[in-house]
């Protein structure tokens, strides 16, 4: 996959139809991690996380006819959502699979978007088996969260605008679930300028990818329950996303519950902006990598803001 390429296609794609998301300076973190620490937004994007550029850049890379039956999609809450505001836009209807322990709050937005939303299952990736199932009987798309390459094409957009920003970008600090925005953003950032460090970030809690780059394939892993609920679960064995991290990610960290409640408190008190756990992650991986990131210019990736409100009470 020819990631550099497919994003710049995919940026001028999504001209206009997706928010070119702030960067902002965190001097707070800069004083906290010693290095210059710079916050990329998008938590301010539509429907409140990164996914609706991978969504988005999916439908728009569909024939009309295909599009028009309609797209199936798995997903926590954020995914759904981008799925749902995407077919929205482009007039299509579309469906959403979440595990029956997904947050509420996130399904009532991907519900408000106009998507029919089915429980199914205890994991992300039972819920994503059953989506391709359905999609495969009634021949719609399915929209994978990560393992598609127009997916990981539309992610990577960000790290286009990352670089256009800050060109002397020297580090990046990313969340991992199933790895579409790391593999994109990190196969991106490695093709344009390849000093820059790529690093990981999993919850303990449910750390696939991080287990799966140490075993050198993928593997299963235990789930427990995570703040960062949008990066947890498995993925699925042929994902395009493994070979992308494996050359694209420089260092993977892990980080428990408290630093992740730590870390959304920080960015909510210092910058007044939400931040859900999977955003919050991210920034305690800044921190537990401050050694190898001192005094470098480095990008935090904060993903999304959609916390469930009694989650959000309990952080503060």
């Amino acid at each position: 996959m020819d990631v550099r390429n497919e994003a710049l296609a995919a940026a001028t794609r999504l001209h206009g139809r997706v928010r070119r998301t702030p960067l902002e300076p965190s001097p707070s973190l800069s004083e906290a991690s010693g290095a210059r620490v710079h916050l990329k937004l998008e938590n301010t994007q539509r429907t409140g996380s990164f996914k609706l550029r991978g969504a988005t850049n999916k439908l728009l890379t569909l024939p009309d006819d295909v599009r028009e039956r309609g797209v199936v999609a798995a997903s926590t809450g954020n995914h759904g959502a981008a799925v749902a505001s995407a077919a929205r836009d482009l007039g299509v209807p579309a469906l959403v699979f979440a595990p029956e322990n997904a947050a509420p709050g996130k399904l009532a937005g991907v519900r408000a978007l106009g998507a029919e939303v089915r429980l199914h299952g205890a994991d992300c990736l039972v819920a994503e088996e059953a989506a391709r199932a359905l999609a495969d009987q009634e021949g719609r798309v399915y929209v994978s969260p990560y393992n598609d390459p127009a997916v990981v094409a539309g992610q990577a957009t960000l790290g286009v605008e990352l670089l256009e920003e800050l060109p002397d970008l020297e580090a990046v600090v990313i969340s991992v679930g199933g790895g579409g925005l790391i593999a994109g953003v990190g196969s991106y950032l490695k093709a344009a300028k390849p000093d820059v460090r790529v690093i990981g970030v999993s919850p303990a809690n449910s750390a696939a990818m991080h287990a799966s780059l140490a075993a050198g394939r993928v593997v299963d892993v235990e789930h427990h329950p995570t703040l960062s609920d949008g990066t947890a679960g498995g993925m699925e064995q042929d994902t395009i996303t493994f070979p992308l991290c494996a050359a694209a990610v420089d260092e993977l960290v892990l980080v428990d519950e408290d630093a992740i409640a730590d870390g959304m408190r920080r960015v909510i008190g210092a910058h007044h902006t939400l931040v859900e756990g999977a955003a919050g992650a991210a920034v305690a991986g800044l921190l537990a990598a401050r050694e190898q990131i001192a005094d470098r210019v480095t990008a935090v990736v904060l993903c999304g803001a959609n916390v469930d409100p009694d989650v959000l009470r309990r952080v503060l």
